[in-house]
Protein backbone atom coordinates (compact mmCIF):
# COMPACT_ATOMS: atom_id res chain seq x y z
CA UNK A 1 0.00 0.00 0.00
CA UNK A 2 0.94 3.69 -0.91
CA UNK A 3 0.52 6.14 2.01
CA UNK A 4 1.43 9.87 2.02
CA UNK A 5 2.06 11.84 4.82
CA UNK A 6 2.35 15.55 5.64
CA UNK A 7 2.45 17.68 8.20
CA UNK A 8 3.22 21.46 9.20
CA UNK A 9 5.73 22.33 12.26
CA UNK A 10 2.96 21.70 14.37
CA UNK A 11 3.30 17.42 13.57
CA UNK A 12 6.88 17.56 11.68
CA UNK A 13 8.05 15.76 14.75
CA UNK A 14 5.25 13.19 14.67
CA UNK A 15 5.33 13.19 10.99
CA UNK A 16 8.67 11.82 10.80
CA UNK A 17 8.72 9.42 13.79
CA UNK A 18 5.63 7.96 11.77
CA UNK A 19 7.80 7.92 8.61
CA UNK A 20 10.68 6.02 9.96
CA UNK A 21 8.26 3.83 11.44
CA UNK A 22 5.89 3.04 8.35
CA UNK A 23 9.05 2.39 5.97
CA UNK A 24 10.57 0.23 8.72
CA UNK A 25 7.36 -1.45 8.48
CA UNK A 26 7.28 -2.71 4.88
CA UNK A 27 4.96 0.41 3.69
CA UNK A 28 5.72 2.67 0.53
CA UNK A 29 5.77 6.25 2.12
CA UNK A 30 5.32 9.78 -0.28
CA UNK A 31 6.49 12.53 2.09
CA UNK A 32 4.52 16.00 1.30
CA UNK A 33 6.51 17.49 3.73
CA UNK A 34 6.93 19.70 5.40
CA UNK A 35 10.84 18.75 5.10
CA UNK A 36 12.38 20.96 7.93
CA UNK A 37 10.43 22.43 11.53
CA UNK A 38 10.00 26.09 10.18
CA UNK A 39 7.57 27.51 12.63
CA UNK A 40 6.22 29.60 10.13
CA UNK A 41 5.00 27.04 7.73
CA UNK A 42 1.26 26.68 7.23
CA UNK A 43 -0.52 23.44 6.61
CA UNK A 44 -2.20 23.90 4.13
CA UNK A 45 1.02 24.04 2.02
CA UNK A 46 1.14 20.19 2.57
CA UNK A 47 -2.22 18.97 3.50
CA UNK A 48 -3.87 19.84 0.15
CA UNK A 49 -1.23 18.12 -2.16
CA UNK A 50 -1.59 15.24 -0.31
CA UNK A 51 -5.10 15.11 -0.31
CA UNK A 52 -5.30 15.63 -4.00
CA UNK A 53 -2.33 13.09 -4.34
CA UNK A 54 -4.90 10.68 -2.56
CA UNK A 55 -8.10 12.20 -4.75
CA UNK A 56 -6.30 11.34 -7.89
CA UNK A 57 -5.03 7.86 -6.63
CA UNK A 58 -1.13 8.53 -6.67
CA UNK A 59 -1.24 7.16 -2.99
CA UNK A 60 -3.82 4.58 -1.44
CA UNK A 61 -4.52 6.24 1.85
CA UNK A 62 -3.22 9.64 3.16
CA UNK A 63 -1.90 11.00 7.22
CA UNK A 64 -1.96 14.32 7.48
CA UNK A 65 -0.52 16.00 10.74
CA UNK A 66 -0.99 19.84 12.23
CA UNK A 67 -1.05 20.83 16.04
CA UNK A 68 -3.98 19.86 16.82
CA UNK A 69 -5.46 17.83 13.42
CA UNK A 70 -8.03 20.48 13.09
CA UNK A 71 -6.59 22.57 10.59
CA UNK A 72 -5.48 19.72 8.31
CA UNK A 73 -8.80 17.74 8.62
CA UNK A 74 -10.67 21.01 7.34
CA UNK A 75 -7.78 21.51 4.20
CA UNK A 76 -8.12 18.16 3.28
CA UNK A 77 -11.70 17.94 2.73
CA UNK A 78 -11.84 20.69 0.63
CA UNK A 79 -10.33 18.50 -2.09
CA UNK A 80 -12.68 16.70 -4.02
CA UNK A 81 -13.09 12.87 -3.48
CA UNK A 82 -11.10 12.68 -0.33
CA UNK A 83 -12.72 11.43 3.13
CA UNK A 84 -10.60 12.81 5.90
CA UNK A 85 -11.09 13.12 9.61
CA UNK A 86 -9.45 14.05 12.65
CA UNK A 87 -9.11 10.52 14.67
CA UNK A 88 -8.58 10.27 18.28
CA UNK A 89 -9.28 6.48 18.70
CA UNK A 90 -9.32 3.34 17.57
CA UNK A 91 -12.54 2.85 16.99
CA UNK A 92 -13.01 5.62 14.78
CA UNK A 93 -9.87 5.02 12.93
CA UNK A 94 -11.43 1.47 11.69
CA UNK A 95 -15.20 2.37 11.57
CA UNK A 96 -14.28 5.50 9.60
CA UNK A 97 -12.82 2.98 6.65
CA UNK A 98 -15.63 0.70 6.73
CA UNK A 99 -18.59 2.73 7.11
CA UNK A 100 -17.72 6.51 5.60
CA UNK A 101 -14.58 5.17 2.93
CA UNK A 102 -12.29 7.30 4.79
CA UNK A 103 -9.06 7.55 3.21
CA UNK A 104 -7.31 10.10 4.66
CA UNK A 105 -6.63 10.37 8.70
CA UNK A 106 -5.76 13.27 10.62
CA UNK A 107 -4.07 13.45 13.85
CA UNK A 108 -2.65 16.06 16.40
CA UNK A 109 0.61 15.80 17.05
CA UNK A 110 0.77 18.29 20.21
CA UNK A 111 -2.60 15.95 20.94
CA UNK A 112 -1.21 12.29 20.58
CA UNK A 113 1.92 10.49 20.84
CA UNK A 114 3.99 8.25 18.95
CA UNK A 115 2.34 5.04 20.11
CA UNK A 116 -1.57 6.04 20.31
CA UNK A 117 -0.66 7.61 16.58
CA UNK A 118 0.77 4.17 15.75
CA UNK A 119 -1.84 2.09 16.69
CA UNK A 120 -4.22 4.86 14.83
CA UNK A 121 -2.72 4.32 11.73
CA UNK A 122 -2.12 0.94 11.68
CA UNK A 123 -6.27 0.43 12.20
CA UNK A 124 -6.90 2.90 9.11
CA UNK A 125 -4.66 0.92 6.97
CA UNK A 126 -5.95 -2.52 7.87
CA UNK A 127 -9.20 -1.61 7.61
CA UNK A 128 -11.56 -1.70 4.09
CA UNK A 129 -14.82 -0.59 3.35
CA UNK A 130 -17.61 -2.52 3.55
CA UNK A 131 -19.84 -0.88 1.21
CA UNK A 132 -23.40 -1.70 2.49
CA UNK A 133 -26.37 -0.58 0.97
CA UNK A 134 -26.74 1.92 4.02
CA UNK A 135 -23.34 3.22 3.41
CA UNK A 136 -23.07 3.36 -0.24
CA UNK A 137 -26.36 5.48 -0.11
CA UNK A 138 -24.56 7.76 2.51
CA UNK A 139 -21.71 8.15 0.07
CA UNK A 140 -23.49 8.99 -2.68
CA UNK A 141 -25.40 12.09 -1.26
CA UNK A 142 -22.10 13.51 -0.32
CA UNK A 143 -20.78 12.61 -3.26
CA UNK A 144 -23.50 14.52 -4.96
CA UNK A 145 -23.22 17.83 -2.52
CA UNK A 146 -18.98 17.60 -3.65
CA UNK A 147 -20.56 17.96 -7.54
CA UNK A 148 -22.85 20.76 -6.33
CA UNK A 149 -20.45 22.75 -5.81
Amino acid sequence: MKLGIAADHGGYVLKEAIKQWLTASGYEVKDFGAHVLDNADDYPDFVVPLAQAVADGTCERGIAICGSGVGASIAANKVVGVRAALVVDGFSAHQGVEDDDMNLICLGGRVVGNKLAEELIMAFIKANYIGGERHRRRLDKVSKLERSR
